[in-house]
């Protein structure tokens, strides 16, 4: 027989002093029958090295639990009262006090309404309430680009330089208007003082007043149209002859975390694309496509509270996230005839990522009813599932079921019980562990 690791070793020594350790002794039994026959166990040694027990009788998930309950192991006693014997028909004694404690839980095995699965097709974008994309109002020369892709970011922070004619010809006009306002005030001021003596007339000093306005409302124009360039209002106010060299940075408008990255040195950046996209990328929206045959039933049922939904993709083919409809759009395409449906789907591991095609079942509540166990009671055993079911006292014994279809709320079972009984939740893979004790080394009787 192989022999573990001790790693392994030690997870089942551990498992056993849980389970079947948890006694206050061994039967008293159980101690004389070995004591009164020391020269069978000698004798039988060589031939009960290597032995399976119950190898020759088939396995207990095939057997009748009144039979299980009836063998006799080679101590003479019951075999499910025997502490070393007892996992060779699939039983565990638990006491009370481990399910108080919370190393095990029972469910009662019962009938439920499960939910119906609506498959759709969709894609997986950005939850755009959560992101922001940062892009140039005037096309030009990428020069520099200050973050990665990953980088988290402040408010404000420099994202992207570029260089482009259009700023560096609104700066030669910002700068002129600057000049010419400031040529209007003193020219006003020397009027005004000139009108003060009664040098000169009324008309030329409302003139004077005149030409002031318009060169302060030319000056707001230049400045309104450096800062809608994409210029901070306090770069443009010390914007000077020497530091006008054309040139823009674009920069953080929020804090979040560097997300899509489209800029390169060297390239042209126009103002119809997104260089930077910066958010949080911790919940995703998924849009699918729902066809006008199945938009009754899901806005009947989105109506009455949010329905789940569960996504799957190609990069994680054996994992499914969770989500929740969020949203049914009020406008159905004409040409595929589908309407968009709208999926929240968290994303804190950042697995999920835009632009990944995915699949969707869409979880609308059915009137079939099917018995239903927790995923954790139902186990595997060389390609056979069963769970464990509560027999009597402190016992419980393993049984095989057959299973159907997998449900968020478990997985459903076709046959092996009834649905009258009670079933090993948590904690039923430490109970596996102990009744195979033999494929992992353990011997019966020394």
């Amino acid at each position: 027989m192989k022999r573990w690791n001790e790693k392994n070793n030690i997870v089942i020594l551990m498992t056993s002093l849980v389970l079947t350790g948890c006694s206050s002794q061994a039967t008293d039994t159980h101690q004389e029958h070995r004591a009164e026959e020391p020269d069978r166990h000698h004798g039988e040694e060589d031939e009960h090295e290597g032995h399976e027990h119950g190898d020759e009788e088939g396995s207990d998930l095939d057997r009748p639990v009144s039979e299980l309950f009836e063998a006799t192991c080679e101590h003479g006693i019951k075999t499910h009262e025997c502490e070393e014997c007892r996992y060779e028909v699939g039983v565990v004694k638990a006491p009370a006090n481990l399910f108080e404690e919370g190393l095990f839980k029972t469910v009662s095995a019962e009938k439920k309404a499960v939910p119906v699965r609506l498959g759709l097709t969709g894609e997986v974008q950005f939850d755009e309430r959560r992101v922001a994309h940062v892009s140039t109002q005037t096309e030009g020369i990428i020069r520099k680009v200050h973050v990665a892709l990953g980088d988290q970011v402040q408010q404000g922070q420099p994202l992207v330089s570029i260089v482009s004619v259009a700023v560096g010809e609104a700066e030669a006009g910002y700068l002129q208007a600057k000049a010419l306002l400031k040529l209007a005030r003193r020219n006003h001021e020397r009027i005004a003082t000139l009108r003060h003596e009664g040098i000169t007339s009324e008309k030329e000093t409302l003139r004077s007043q005149q030409e002031l306005e318009a060169a302060r409302i030319h000056l707001d124009a230049a400045s309104g149209k450096l800062t809608r360039l994409g210029m901070a209002l306090s770069s443009v106010r010390n914007l000077k002859q020497k530091n006008a060299t054309g040139s823009l940075v674009l920069r953080a408008p929020a804090e979040g975390t560097v997300l899509a990255m489209h800029a390169v040195a060297g390239e042209i950046a126009r103002n119809d694309e997104s260089l930077i996209t910066i958010g949080d990328n911790t919940s995703m929206w998924v849009w699918a496509d729902l066809y006008e045959r199945d938009f009754a039933r899901v806005s009947r049922e989105q109506a009455n509270g949010a329905l789940a939904a569960e996504i799957s993709v190609r990069a994680f083919p054996e994992e499914s996230f969770p989500g929740t409809v969020d949203f049914l759009s009020p406008a159905m395409s004409e040409a595929s005839r589908t309407v968009k449906l709208r999926i929240a789907v968290p994303n804190h591991e950042g697995r999920l990522l835009a632009g990944m095609f995915a699949n969707v079942q869409v979880l609308l509540s059915g009137d079939q009813e099917t018995l239903v166990l927790p995923k954790g009671a139902v186990l595997e055993d060389e390609g056979r599932s069963f769970v464990f079911v509560h027999h009597k006292e402190d016992y419980y014994v393993r049984r095989p079921v057959e299973t159907g279809r997998a449900f968020p709320v478990g997985i459903e079972i076709t046959g092996g019980i009834k649905g009258t009984e009670t079933v090993v939740a948590d904690g039923a893979f430490l109970m596996k562990s102990d009744v195979l004790r033999s494929k992992m080394g353990a011997g019966c009787a020394d």
